[in-house]
């Protein structure tokens, strides 16, 4: 219209191009656009001046658009939104707080926005009683107030409002399985899942039920589940996201076979392997011993990322690969591919498989000081075994000790199965005495230290665990492994 010389005669092409411009975020085009908004004389529209405040204020210039708010002379509940969405946007709650104490009349959006934004500030009291003063709700609403209960953990209170609510909307089922699925409430998720219609289970209720058995090690109900999904009166069919987590349960369960099945599943449906289905399948072939065809997927993969790396690391680790694991980290660093926790996890592990404790411990600083990453009880457990085999019993214990969180039973184990290697009952009893208390009905956390006593001919000490064993019933489970071969 510029280029061929015709008069823009009306408001709501303005208003329309200025809406393109905020849900693109191009912010030259707009203010190009606002300065031709006098020449056409449409300044003193409402609708104009609220698409120019919505604009920058979705750009985040809340000084520009403050300016054409307070400039209108007259504004409708849009424009007030427009100015409270851009203070949430930007994260400040007073200056939102205010604006919207500040709106004549509030509609249910105006409500809904305060509400997000004390839910994404953490705070759900204020949010609470908002929601409690609200004249009406909508399903966004509720939904609002169920995913600031989730986010503190509430669930609860999630569950008290998610069973108020007068009608629920799709959201709210996805969104209370996903809330028991992130605090391991799994049998409580399939409850919700199994409370809705076969009309309201569509692809992505199934998909979040999957993944919640997938993420909470529970692989058996993932692929019960996923066999239901495929059953024809379903009446929905698995996507990538449903294959990925299928793949997950399998790499879980070292099922090989079933793993390639879902795989032929996928070209015979035409469903294209992509990045994450790809780094999936890596790590199904790693956790199988199949290193050669988890190499070649990922080396075609189009953009190796942070999980691709990590899932290549981990399973070369676990193979007793560990120089080959060390050299791709290294090529992942020169890749300028930040690592996370995870990979650390997998990398230390290989350090910890080849007996390289100095290489060991410069990774374990690495993570520390150049990441900036905070080792969990899991990074501590993996230092204090490669510590523990090389011997540095005293190191391993002392390391333990300056821990900024409680250790678990793994950490000690690591240093009692040290103990039993190099056998040094004194920080052996010490070991066992903390697995004791934390895991108090494992029966390997006696029979280690009743072998320490044993080395040292401590023969009254042993009999006494051996006893105190029998008399409590706990029997030493052999320990056994298994996996599908190629």
């Amino acid at each position: 219209m510029q280029r061929l010389g015709l008069h823009c005669s009306s408001t709501f092409v303005v208003s329309a191009a200025l809406k393109s411009c905020a849900r693109v975020l191009n912010g030259v085009t707009g203010r190009a656009i606002h300065t031709q908004v006098f020449k056409y004389g449409y300044n003193g529209d409402v609708y104009v001046g609220t698409a120019v405040v919505d604009m920058y204020a979705k750009m985040g210039d809340m000084g520009c658009s403050k300016k054409v708010f307070d400039e209108m002379h007259v504004r409708n509940v849009v424009t007030w939104n427009s100015m409270l969405f851009g203070y949430l946007k930007g994260g400040n709650l007073a200056e939102a707080k205010r604006v919207f104490d500040e709106i004549p009349v509030k509609d249910v959006c105006s409500w809904n926005s305060m509400i997000s934004g004390y839910v994404r500030g953490g705070d759900v009291g204020v949010a609470g009683l908002l929601f409690r003063e609200m004249p009406e709700r909508d399903s966004a609403s509720w939904n609002a107030m169920i995913s600031g209960f989730i986010n503190v953990g509430d669930m609860d209170s999630a569950r008290g409002l998610f069973n108020e609510m007068p009608k629920r909307s799709h959201v709210s089922w996805i969104t209370m399985i996903s809330g028991y699925s992130k605090c391991g409430d799994v049998d409580s998720a399939f409850e919700v899942f199994n409370q809705m219609s076969e009309k309201e289970k569509g692809l992505v209720a199934w998909n979040s039920m999957i993944a919640c058995y997938a993420q909470n090690s529970r692989p058996k109900e993932a692929l019960g589940l996923f066999n239901e999904m495929l059953n024809p009166n379903a009446n929905v069919q698995p996507d990538k996201m449903t294959l990925a987590s299928a793949i997950s349960a399998c790499s879980q369960l070292g099922d090989l076979r079933f793993g390639l099945w879902v795989k032929s599943y996928m070209n015979r449906v035409g469903i294209e392997l992509d990045d994450h289905l790809v780094t999936s399948l890596i790590d199904l072939y790693t956790k199988c011993g199949c290193i050669k065809e988890a190499y070649e997927l990922f080396h075609s993969l189009r953009r190796i990322d942070v999980v691709a790396y990590t899932a290549m690391i981990l399973g070369l680790g676990i193979n007793g690969k560990a120089l080959d694991a060390i050299s791709l980290f290294e090529k992942m660093v020169i890749a300028k591919v930040r690592p996370n926790l995870v990979t650390f996890t997998g990398i230390l592990t290989a350090y910890n498989h080849a007996g390289l404790v100095e290489e060991g411990y410069r990774c374990y600083n690495l993570m520390k000081n150049d990441y900036g990453l905070v080792p969990s009880t899991d990074h501590y457990g993996i230092m204090v075994d490669l510590l523990g085999r090389a011997g540095r019993l005293e190191e391993a214990h002392h390391l333990i000790n300056g821990m900024p969180m409680q250790p678990h039973a793994g950490v000690w184990g690591a240093l009692l199965l040290a103990c039993q290697l190099h056998g040094n009952a004194e920080l052996g009893e010490i070991a066992a005495q903390h697995c004791i208390e934390l895991e108090p009905e494992t029966s390997g956390y006696y029979s280690l230290l009743a072998n320490i006593y044993a080395s040292y001919e401590r023969w009254d000490d042993a009999k006494r665990l051996r006893k105190f064993m029998d008399e409590k019933g706990l029997v030493k489970i052999p320990g056994c492994s298994w996996m599908d071969s190629p």
